[in-house]
């Protein structure tokens, strides 16, 4: 009888870049949340400044996400891992802040205010257009981002020729 391979299974001590990019994704946009709420609550949100605070606290998320599975591997961190880290990251935190932007101007509809744009059918379609932007900003934000910090953070190269004695 022949024996059955045993599957490779990995360490539960490693995150994959997947599992990191959802964890720092989530602990970010918890963030963006927050400050949306605040912003939205002091009425700082009109001003142009508040969306660019949005960027960098996405920007911070994605290269903090990068940063810990950097160190989680010891600084072997392959390219294709960080970048895909950190676009998960900037995804799922744009996409939960998408939602809970419209869940704020459905709570609070007179505060976020919005050129009303309609459909033929003469529905308000302005936040959901405002929430796909969140989450076109946020996917772009995530790959810029990702692109330049893993030029940091990717691992060297082994050269075989000084691993001669």
């Amino acid at each position: 009888m022949a024996a059955r391979p045993t599957p490779i299974s990995q360490s539960t001590t490693q995150p994959t870049p997947e599992q990191n990019g959802v964890r720092f994704g989530l602990i970010t946009a918890t963030v963006l949340c927050v400050y949306t709420l605040l912003a939205v609550l002091t009425g700082f949100f009109a001003r142009i400044e508040a969306g660019s605070l949005d960027v960098l606290i996405l920007v911070t998320g994605s290269v903090l996400a990068i940063r810990h599975l950097s160190k989680v591997r010891n600084g072997q961190l392959a390219y294709l891992g960080g970048y895909g880290t950190g676009i998960i990251t900037a995804l799922v935190a744009s996409v939960i802040l998408a939602l809970f932007f419209i869940a704020i101007d459905w709570i609070f509809p007179k505060t976020v205010n919005l050129t009303q744009v309609h459909n033929l059918f003469n529905v308000d379609l302005s936040v959901l257009i405002a929430a796909l932007a969140i989450v076109l900003m946020g996917a772009m934000t995530g790959v810029i981002t990702s692109l330049i910090a893993m030029q940091y953070y990717k691992a060297e190269p082994i050269d075989p020729l000084k691993m001669t004695p």
